[in-house]
């Protein structure tokens, strides 16, 4: 099978908190498929950790899976919760850091 998505079972009722774990000072990622315009990603960050600001070319929705995160675009600071989530638009510095530790889903789709 030529799948697109990858690290996952399929045919299966997936948790997608249970897909990732919590390490000690640590942010984890773990691929779920990637092309060229468009990346799935799992994170978990530990408490004090973080994803320096940086600028990207396609948009990125964040979707807190469990904890919270404080993430900042641009110019403006959002607490954004488990069950909560938030769009990145492309090309507007942004960065988010783990006041206490959390896992979330990122999408990112290029233009």
């Amino acid at each position: 099978m030529n799948s697109l998505f990858k690290n996952v079972e399929f045919s299966k009722v997936l948790n997608l908190n249970d897909l990732i774990s919590y390490q000690e000072g640590q942010v984890i990622s773990r691929t779920i498929a990637q092309i060229s315009s468009v990346n799935i990603t799992l994170f978990s960050l530990d408490k004090g950790e973080g994803i320096s600001t940086h600028v990207t070319s396609g948009d990125a929705m964040v979707q807190i899976l469990d904890g919270a995160a404080e993430i900042t675009i641009g110019d403006n600071v959002f607490n954004v919760e488990a069950g909560e989530t938030i769009i990145m638009p492309s090309d507007i510095p942004h960065g988010l850091e783990a006041r206490e530790r959390f896992k979330m889903l990122l999408t990112v789709i290029k233009h």
